[in-house]
C-alpha cells in the first residue's frame, strides 16, 4: 500500500489521456496482486488548492489497451490502495437516442451486461473466498445525485461561452458550436467490441430500453462495488451507434472527430468540481455510501483462511482481510 492519501479518482476514456489545466506533481505506479493499472496514476492538483485527485488512463496513456484486456481489477485496486473513495469514470459512448446527440453528457445509472464472460470482473476470483455484492444500482446514486448539478452548472458555463463566439462572429457566422446537453437517468448497454454494433444489435438495444453503448463500464463498476469506492460514469456521446438507417454505421473516424471536443469539456469539470468533491467526501457520507457493504456480502466460512487469499483480498479490503 501507498502512503499517498488521495480521496478522489479519476479514471480518463479514449480521447482523455491527460489532465494538462491541473498541476502534476508525481506520478506512481503501484503493484497490486492483479498487477500494474493500465498507466503510472497522475497525482494532480488545482493550484494553489491543495486538493490531490489520481488520475489513470484507462486504455494507456498511448491508447494501447484493448476493451477486453483493460487490466480493471488492477485499476480499481491501485485507486483504492492510494486512499481514493470516490471514482469519478469518463467515456466515450455511443447514443441510442436521437434526443441524445454526440457531444452530449450523460450520468446513467443502469447497465445491462453484453460482455462476453472473458473479463475478470471479481476480486474473488481464483480464491476459496465467495462474496456476492448487490449490484441493482450498479452507480453510486448519492454520488450521481450530487454531480447533477455540479456537472450541468459547468456545461451552462460551457454553453454561455458558445453563445457570446456566435454572437461576436455576427448573424450567419461561424463562431462558436452546438448546445451541451447533458442527460440523466439513462441505461447503458456495455458490449464486448473491439468491433461496433451491426444494426440489428442496436435496434435491439432500444427495444430493451438502453440509451447509450460502450466497451468499459464493466467490469469497472462492479470492481468498484467490491472495493466499496462510490462509482459514478460521466458519459460523452461521440456517435449514434448504428440503429438510424438514415445514416452510415459508426466508425472509429466519426468517433475521434468528437472526443476532443469531450475531452475539453471533460477536464473543465473535474477542475470546477474538485473542492466541492473534496469537501462533500468529508462532510457528507451520502457520497461514501458504498462504506461497509462488502460485510453483508462475504459468505461466511467454516474452515480457515488460505494465507494467498488474504494476501491478495487484503489489499484491496484491509477492512475484511486484515
Amino acid at each position: 500500500m501507498s502512503d499517498e492519501k488521495v480521496l478522489i479518482g479519476v479514471i480518463g476514456g479514449s480521447g482523455l489521456y491527460h489532465l494538462d489545466n491541473l498541476t502534476l506533481e508525481k506520478y506512481v505506479n503501484p503493484e497490486t496482486p492483479w498487477g500494474f493499472p493500465s498507466s503510472p496514476i497522475a497525482i494532480c492538483s488545482l493550484a494553489p488548492s491543495p486538493t490531490k485527485i489520481a488520475f489513470l488512463a484507462r486504455h494507456g496513456a498511448h491508447h494501447t489497451h484493448h476493451p477486453s484486456t483493460v487490466p480493471s481489477r488492477a485499476n480499481i485496486s491501485a485507486l483504492k490502495s492510494l486512499g481514493v473513495r470516490v471514482i469519478l469514470a469518463f467515456s466515450a459512448v455511443g447514443s441510442l437516442r436521437e434526443e441524445i446527440s454526440p457531444g452530449s453528457f450523460v450520468l446513467p445509472t443502469q447497465i445491462i451486461d453484453r460482455t462476453k464472460g472473458i473479463r475478470p470482473c471479481s476480486f474473488f476470483e481464483d480464491t476459496e473466498v465467495v462474496a456476492h455484492a448487490s449490484f441493482g444500482d450498479p452507480m453510486s446514486l448519492g454520488l450521481v445525485r450530487w454531480l447533477e448539478g455540479r456537472v450541468g452548472e459547468v456545461l451552462e458555463g460551457v454553453n454561455t461561452n458558445r453563445e457570446k463566439k456566435k454572437k461576436e462572429a455576427g448573424e450567419g457566422g461561424e463562431g462558436g458550436e452546438g448546445e451541451v446537453k447533458l442527460f440523466k437517468d439513462k441505461c447503458i448497454v456495455c458490449m464486448e467490441g473491439p468491433q461496433f454494433s451491426t444494426r440489428a444489435e442496436s435496434l435491439m438495444y432500444r427495444q430493451w430500453g438502453a440509451d447509450l453503448i460502450n466497451m468499459s463500464v464493466l467490469p469497472e463498476a462492479k470492481l468498484a462495488r467490491e472495493a466499496e469506492l462510490s462509482y459514478a460514469l460521466i458519459a460523452t456521446a461521440t456517435d449514434y451507434d448504428a440503429w438510424r438507417p438514415q445514416s452510415a454505421t459508426v466508425t472509429a473516424v466519426e468517433v475521434f472527430k468528437t472526443l476532443k471536443a469531450n475531452a475539453e469539456i471533460s477536464r473543465k469539470v473535474i477542475a470546477a468540481i474538485l473542492e466541492d468533491l473534496q469537501k462533500a467526501i468529508t462532510k457528507e457520507k451520502l457520497l461514501l455510501e458504498e462504506v461497509g457493504t462488502m460485510k453483508y456480502s462475504i459468505m461466511p466460512r467454516t474452515g480457515e483462511l488460505r494465507e494467498e487469499d488474504k494476501k491478495k483480498l487484503g489489499y484491496v479490503l484491509p477492512e475484511y482481510f486484515p
